[in-house]
């Protein structure tokens, strides 16, 4: 990792409190922290905000928020699978991001994000992954090419860890990657548009 400690958001989980996303969640920070890196995590109702509406004050819920992807160095995003796609409370928290349009670095650009989706089967998930990393794709940002995806039908999550130690080491392979990608200067991270521009 980078000789500065590097910091990785997490976003993720539902207003239930320990959902399986957000437990998913916890644990791959958990093992960012293990690998050097600080880990802060914005989950269930730290995400509980209005409908995002361009040029409307921030709730401090939301000004926390953009103020940590604004000095982030990696995110990690973990949705549950609601009918098919990621659920509103993440998608609005990203849709925040709006806010970042006119940053030197807009949105994630050049971060690494890690994708974790969760849900009752095997079909939802997938779907959820892809949604996740278009999202990623549509904000500049870098998805890892590991995403972790959870049958929560099959994999039971405590405050001990996973019931599925296969579901655990991918978790950790997603924060290895997360925490290995930091290192790559060719992903942008210090490369804003405009010096891409003039590179061009």
């Amino acid at each position: 990792m980078t000789n500065v400690t590097p910091l990785i958001i997490g976003i993720g989980g539902t207003l239930r409190p320990e959902s399986s996303s957000e437990r998913a969640l916890r644990l791959t920070l958990d093992a960012v922290e293990a690998r050097g890196g600080r880990a802060v995590m914005f989950a269930g109702q730290d995400l509980d905000a209005p409908a995002y509406d361009f040029g409307a004050p921030l709730t401090p819920k939301m000004h926390a928020l953009i103020e940590a992807l604004r000095v982030a160095d990696g995110v990690v995003l973990a949705s549950p699978c609601y009918h098919g796609g990621i659920s509103g409370l993440i998608k609005n928290a990203l849709d925040y991001t709006e806010e970042m349009n006119r940053d030197v670095r807009p949105y994630l650009h050049g971060l690494v994000v890690g994708c974790i989706a969760t849900g009752a089967g095997h079909q939802g998930p997938g779907m959820v992954l892809s949604s996740l990393r278009n999202i990623v794709h549509a904000l500049r940002g870098w998805p890892c090419p590991l995403g972790v995806g959870i049958n929560t039908a099959e994999v039971n999550f405590t405050s001990n860890g996973c019931s599925d130690p296969r579901v655990g080491s991918r978790l950790t392979a997603l924060a290895d990657q997360v925490c290995d990608f930091i290192r790559l200067p060719q992903l942008g991270r210090e490369r804003t548009p405009q010096t891409l521009a003039m590179s061009a």
